[in-house]
């Protein structure tokens, strides 16, 4: 089993649930820190993101860092290809 991403969450960021869903879907190995449930996570954010405590925060295996990424910039790290918005929308009425 490879390393987990580490995600940095709150239990009030809509985008870091779908970011989670995102992973889990990709199958990919995480580890959830809730920075609302641990104030030493929340300053270890505050201490990546220049004072914010701004989530979701991602650390990969390899060291690298993406705060509040959008899904294209997750698929392109993670080499994963998923079909675009129009083409699953295309796939849903049969076009």
């Amino acid at each position: 089993m490879s390393e987990p991403i580490i995600v940095y969450t709150s239990t009030f960021c809509p985008h870091s649930w779908s970011v989670e869903r995102f992973l889990k879907a990709q199958d990919v190995s995480i580890k959830l820190v809730n920075i609302d449930k641990d104030p030493q996570a929340r300053q270890e954010v505050m201490a990546l993101n220049r004072g914010y405590a701004s989530v979701p925060t991602l650390i990969f295996p390899d060291g690298a860092q993406l705060t509040e990424p959008s899904f294209r910039q997750i698929r392109a790290k993670l080499g994963v290809e998923t079909p675009s918005l129009l083409v699953r929308i295309k796939g849903i009425f049969g076009r």
